[in-house]
């Protein structure tokens, strides 16, 4: 019988050590969308629904973080990701193969494996971190004089980004395989402003917690689809679908914290003159 206590004794104190390194966050949220003049007549309106979680194991330097997708009739896995390490060496592991086709404009049109493991070396050259993952790609990064800057080398095409900081404005640009999109943010008379290459631009107004968001979208041209490989290879990766014409639009976004923990939004969309009501929670 001592045995036997001695035993769930063990048993408890390891289980609560297990317990202690875990930790669960999630969000749930409900919308109403009267989807304006995107409808017809008899399905004007919608209700839709979405609760994930988020798992995250934590011993020693190593984590493993697993999201879930929870509402629908079954749970679904979203992500599963591991990393741990060892004094400069950094292992990062994605075991979650994500769907890649989808039917979305500009969309990809082949199957990718999104599984794969990248060793990240910390190098004393100047705060770099070079890395290499199991596909050959190879990457560099760092900050020096407040620039951060990372630079993949990959079949089909390079990708550089750079971002930095300077006299209260943040500044970022992508370079992929020759095409380069840039955004700019900063804060003028407590109003947040952001302008992207695309011509978009979203201005933030309000305290935490009690915001208005005017967002403008420029016009989006027609472009052709790509054709890409099976192995992501080529010049145009896994192809691309092709991207159709659209009108300039604007979105009115006013969001609310309420002291119960839930925040409530209301959005205006006038390219479909839509109204959507929102009501969420994180935990």
């Amino acid at each position: 019988m001592k045995k036997l206590i001695a035993l769930f004794a063990a048993s408890t104190v390891a289980s609560t050590a297990a317990v202690a390194g875990i930790a669960l966050s999630g969000t749930a949220s409900v919308s109403y969308d009267d989807n304006g003049s995107g409808q017809a007549v008899a399905n004007q309106s919608a209700t839709s629904y979405d609760a994930d979680l988020s798992v995250v194991g934590t011993t020693g330097t190593t984590t493993v973080t697993v999201g879930m997708d929870v509402n629908g009739d079954y749970a679904t896995i979203t992500g599963a990701d591991m990393s741990t390490t060892i004094g400069p060496v950094t292992i990062a592991a994605d075991m979650h193969n994500e769907t890649s086709l989808t039917t979305a404009t500009g969309g990809q049109t082949l199957e990718s494996t999104d599984t794969g493991v990248t060793v990240s070396l910390d190098a004393p050259i100047g705060d770099a971190t070079i890395g290499l993952d199991n596909s050959g790609n190879v990457s560099v990064s760092g900050t020096w004089s407040g620039v951060t800057l990372s630079h993949t080398i990959k079949d089909g095409s390079d990708t550089t980004t750079g971002s930095a900081s300077i006299a209260g404005m943040d500044v970022s640009i992508t370079n992929d395989g020759g095409s380069s999109t840039w955004s700019l943010g900063t804060t003028v008379s407590g109003v947040d402003l952001t302008l992207a290459s695309s011509k978009a631009i979203t201005a933030a107004f309000g305290l935490s917690g009690n915001t208005m968001t005017i967002s403008h979208t420029a016009a989006r041209a027609e472009a052709a689809a790509k054709v890409g490989t099976a192995l992501g290879d080529g010049a145009n990766g896994y192809g691309k679908n092709s991207v159709a014409a659209k009108k300039a639009f604007t979105t009115v976004a006013i969001a609310r914290d309420l002291t119960s923990g839930a925040s409530l939004s209301a959005t205006y969309d006038s390219h479909n003159e839509s109204l959507t009501l929102k009501a969420s929670v994180a935990f």
